[in-house]
Parts: structure tokens; C-alpha cells; sequence
């Protein structure tokens, strides 16, 4: 990636033009998109996606593209807002931003350029968009529907843990604008009290409050943890993973790369095709289309992951009933 991009610094003032796609017209210019992430660095599989997703379309990283990378590196209020402004003084043709974070905060240095969020949680409620077939603005993307999926995470963990009553829901306060922040865990709470558990809500702002977060669980008891979507959370899965092994918690999480670092089982989206379609609307932008124009999709699967590795760890015994429902199962 460094040799790629070393490439990319030393000709990207003299590049030829060449076709977008097989079928499609020439381009009139390098296209230059760009990346702004909340942590590139731990989200490397989320970046490839999005290339790869280029590529299907004829697109070049160093030939006919040229991608400007701007990462916070995890410190999202401190950062965002500045790597946005300079990705908008760049003048880049469009700024795509990986979540709801980085959405808002390109959204705020500008009111013009295009810009395409790949995984948002709730658009409309976040205040990216006015709403999902017509978002008007300078903004689009792709729906993660984090408020919907709550209930349905914590309805696959009980299902896995029959005999659970009391679970921990990790959160992370101002991760999500208000409205959309108690939505969620209204939700969650709901769908605990429909399932028959008690929620206990933890709360995490920054990785410095994972410690004293699993101790709040292991003295209320919890048998069991689902985590809430955020960027902080999701950058910091593999320590959350580690923590919920020493704890002996099984625990559900929104993305299943939780599971590929060791975690119990995710329910989710697959985010690495929402970066992957995340090209197709920058595509359209370069091609004319105006953001606003472009409905936001949601997405149409959802993935259950199991990894029975971390279930034998845990001494716990998956029903039949729940692998067979399940996308892919890791074995040990």
C-alpha cells in the first residue's frame, strides 16, 4: 500500500487519462477522490474493498484515479473536522467518507462537493440526509440501519445462551447524534425486555473506560454482552474481544469482523460490501449524477457468523437450531 501510494505521490501531477470502464466513455481528467477515515489503520480490509470496488468499474489507483487518505487514526473529534477541511481545499471531485463520523464532519467543511458515506448508521436521523430516496444535498451512500439491528443481535445471543438473564449492553455516549443515540438504545432495551433479560446499559467514551466498563459487568452479574455499533468500538474490536475472553462473557457484536478477532458470533451487514458498492456512487458523481439524486441504500443481507472456537472456550454449547441458521460457522 505505501509503495503504492509513494507511486502515486510522484506522478499524480502528469497522469494520462484512460477509460473508465470497458463500455463507458473516455475520461477528461485524472478522477481524484477523498478517503477520509475514522482509522485506517485498523480498517485496511474496509479500504481494499472499496479499491476493489474501483477496480470493477475500469477505475486505477495511479492511472486514471488518484485517492487523497486522510485518517484520524481513532481521535475522531480532534481530527475529523481539520483532515475534512483539507480534503476540500484539495479540491478533490468527491470525499468518501467511511461512517457516520467522518460523514458528519466532511458535511461540515462543505455544502457543495459530493460526498459518499459507505456504512452510515441512520442517515436521516443522523442529519446527513433528509431522507433515503431523495437526500438532496451534496450527500449519499449506504445505510448500515444500526437501530433496527439492535433487537435482532440481542435476539441471536439469546437464543445461542438460553439460559441468559441478565446481559451488559456496551454503548458509547455521543457516538450518534441524540435522537438517534436514544433510539437506539430505547430499542435495546425493548428487545431485552421482550426476550425475557434484563439490559444493563455500560458506558465506554474512549478506550480508557473498557476496563472499569467489564468490571461494572462482572460485579452486576451480566452472563452475557451485546455491543452497540460506533466507530470507536468497531476500531477497537480486538481489545473488547479479548476483554469479553477474560471476563468469560459470550458476547454479540454488529460486524462480524469482531468474530474473525476471536469474539463469540456477529449479526450484521457485511461492511466490506458496503465499501465495495460505495464505488458505484462515486462512479455515478464522476459520470454526472448529483448526490442528492441518488437514493441511499439499505442493506438486503444480513450475516450471522458463529465461531464455535471461542464458544468451546467459553464452555458453551451453541444449539443446533442456531448454527444451523448461520452464514458461516468457524470452526476450532
Amino acid at each position: 500500500m505505501m509503495n503504492r501510494r509513494a507511486f502515486i505521490g510522484t506522478l499524480a501531477g502528469g497522469l494520462l487519462t484512460a477509460p473508465l470502464t470497458a463500455e463507458g466513455q473516455p475520461a477528461t481528467k485524472v478522477a481524484r477522490i477523498g478517503y477520509l477515515a475514522a482509522n485506517l489503520a485498523a480498517n485496511r480490509h474496509l479500504h481494499e474493498a472499496f479499491l476493489q470496488g474501483l477496480r470493477d468499474l475500469g477505475y486505477v489507483e495511479g492511472r486514471n484515479v488518484v485517492i487523497e487518505h486522510r485518517s484520524a487514526e481513532g481521535k475522531l473529534v480532534e481530527r475529523l473536522p481539520a483532515l475534512a477541511a483539507e480534503l476540500v481545499a484539495l479540491k478533490v471531485d468527491v470525499i468518501l467518507a467511511g461512517a457516520t463520523p467522518a460523514a458528519l464532519a466532511a458535511k461540515q467543511a462543505t455544502r457543495t462537493l459530493p460526498i459518499v458515506f459507505a456504512a452510515a448508521g441512520d442517515p436521516v436521523g443522523s442529519g446527513l440526509v433528509t431522507s433515503l430516496a431523495r437526500p438532496g444535498g451534496n450527500v449519499t451512500g449506504s445505510s448500515l440501519l444500526a437501530p433496527e439491528l439492535v433487537g435482532k443481535c440481542l435476539e441471536q445471543l439469546k437464543q445461542a445462551v438460553p439460559g441468559v438473564s441478565r446481559v451488559a449492553v456496551l454503548w458509547q455516549p455521543g457516538a450518534f447524534p441524540e435522537r438517534l443515540e436514544q433510539d437506539i438504545l430505547k430499542g435495546a432495551e425493548v428487545a431485552a425486555r421482550a426476550l425475557g433479560v434484563r439490559p444493563q446499559f455500560v458506558e465506554a467514551r474512549e478506550p480508557a473506560d473498557f476496563d472499569r466498563a467489564f468490571s461494572d459487568m462482572t460485579r452486576a452479574r451480566a452472563g452475557a454482552l451485546t455491543v452497540l455499533a460506533s466507530t470507536m468500538l468497531t476500531n477497537e474490536r480486538r481489545r473488547l474481544v479479548d476483554l469479553a475472553a477474560k471476563n468469560r462473557l459470550p458476547a454479540v457484536y454488529p460486524w462480524r469482523e469482531a468474530v474473525d478477532a476471536g469474539g463469540l458470533m456477529s449479526y450484521g451487514a457485511n461492511i466490506p460490501d458496503l465499501f465495495r458498492r460505495a464505488a458505484t456512487y462515486v462512479d455515478k458523481i464522476f459520470r454526472g449524477a448529483k448526490p442528492g439524486d441518488l437514493p441511499i441504500e439499505q442493506p438486503t443481507k444480513f450475516e450471522l457468523v458463529i465461531n464455535l472456537k471461542t464458544a468451546k472456550a467459553l464452555g458453551l454449547t451453541i444449539p443446533p437450531s442456531v448454527l444451523a441458521r448461520a452464514d458461516e460457522v468457524i470452526h476450532p
